[in-house]
């Protein structure tokens, strides 16, 4: 089995429709796919309605948290959630409310650019985004039509990454208070590219036990952000600690050209493993 528990659509910041990634999904061979757009499940029923033969859709939301030691700078990082209940009232909450800090942190990234002349507007980014939330790739399109970059990929290296000056953070949520909400709701909670130093700053083995101990359920350990260095304490670290261990392309269509569907899979075994823990929600199949 051929199994990528990391995709997104164009209900965040993917530009596949949810019933075009689960086409593709099953045209690039894959039996299992997780469609984990951020912050919404606004791509579920699209999805599962849409779903091929053959195809089991995991239905799920990346979601956008933070830890913040008592001293230092904080670090941000993702929880893949999956199966949870999404009408349940504290996390659908929660969600909304990311979903508007990355609308308001998109329009402040986009007139930091404007008043340095950068030739790019909110409305692009508006309709760009549709009706999902707006993100980073959303402002790299932009930057790509109006040729001040090359590429998406090239955007996030230069005038949207956390380094440039136009950068504004999230007002994210606190990684404890996501997995006891997923947990809550029936979710099974995955660290997201927990090793993936080229985003940033990344969290501690020590912090990693602690959210474990919290009640996180997996660990991402096969990501393209990952090397083979990386993927090697992950795949320990998730050992030490009891921890499944998923693999995922965390495709995102043409915004991220680097991560074909595919590119990186879970075990069939670990998949199993997955979903043996109690959750609120079943596989489509």
């Amino acid at each position: 089995m051929r199994i990528d528990l990391h995709t997104h659509s164009d209900a965040s910041d993917g530009t596949d429709t949810p019933a075009e990634l689960v086409a593709n999904a099953r045209a690039a061979g894959l039996d299992v796919v997780a469609i984990t757009d951020h912050d919404t499940t606004a791509g579920w029923d699209e999805a599962i309605a849409a779903r091929p033969d053959g195809l089991t859709l995991v239905p799920g939301a990346e979601f956008s948290c933070r830890w913040q030691p008592e001293q230092g700078r904080r670090i941000s990082l993702h929880l893949l959630g999956y199966l949870f209940d999404r009408h349940d009232i504290a996390l659908r909450a929660e969600r909304a409310r990311l979903r508007e800090t990355r609308l308001t942190r998109g329009r402040t990234m986009v007139e930091r650019m404007v008043a340095d002349g950068v030739p790019i507007t909110w409305a692009q980014i508006e309709a760009l985004a549709g009706t999902g939330p707006v993100g980073r790739p959303h402002l790299g399109r932009a930057l790509v039509a109006a040729g001040v970059v090359d590429s998406v990929d090239a955007a996030f290296a230069g005038p949207i990454s956390s380094r440039s000056p136009y950068y504004e953070p999230k007002a994210d949520t606190d990684v404890f208070t996501m997995i006891r909400l997923l947990r809550a709701a029936g979710g099974l909670p995955v660290f997201a590219h927990p090793i993936a130093t080229r985003r940033g700053p990344t969290v501690s083995d020590e912090v990693v036990a602690e959210m474990a101990a919290a009640g996180l359920v997996g660990l991402e350990v096969d990501h393209p952000d990952h090397g083979p260095d990386d993927r090697a304490r992950a795949v320990g670290l998730a050992r030490e600690l009891g921890l499944v261990a998923t693999g995922s392309s965390d495709y995102h269509g043409t915004n991220k050209t680097r991560n074909p569907l595919g590119a990186c899979l879970t075990e069939p075994e670990q998949f199993g493993a997955l979903l043996e823990h109690a959750c609120a929600g079943e596989p489509v199949r």
